[in-house]
């Protein structure tokens, strides 16, 4: 029994477990830092620099935004209009 509830407990980690924006960040920058073979404090001010860069804003966004204002949407709700907005941009075709 307790292997059966250990084997699950490792699957649902496994299955369940997705990197946060910040972690793809980082994994990200890291994997420049040793392309560009940054080391030492080289490598710290360069990992500074990239984590504290802002991604680039995506042309849909201010477009969502002024939607949510327009519906008056506020809190939660624009928060889920915004994303919804986005989202169908993404899979707009081009």
């Amino acid at each position: 029994m307790k292997r059966i509830a250990i084997l699950l407990a490792c699957v649902a980690v496994a299955f369940g477990a997705q990197a946060t924006p910040q972690q793809d960040k980082m994994k990200a920058c890291n994997a420049e830092a040793k392309t560009n073979g940054k080391t030492g404090d080289d490598r710290k001010a360069f990992m500074k620099e990239c984590l504290a860069a802002k991604p680039a804003a995506d042309p849909a966004s201010p477009a969502c935004e002024k939607s949510a204002a327009d519906k008056k949407l506020h809190g939660a709700a624009a928060k889920s209009h915004i994303k919804k907005c986005m989202a169908d941009a993404a899979s707009a075709p081009k």
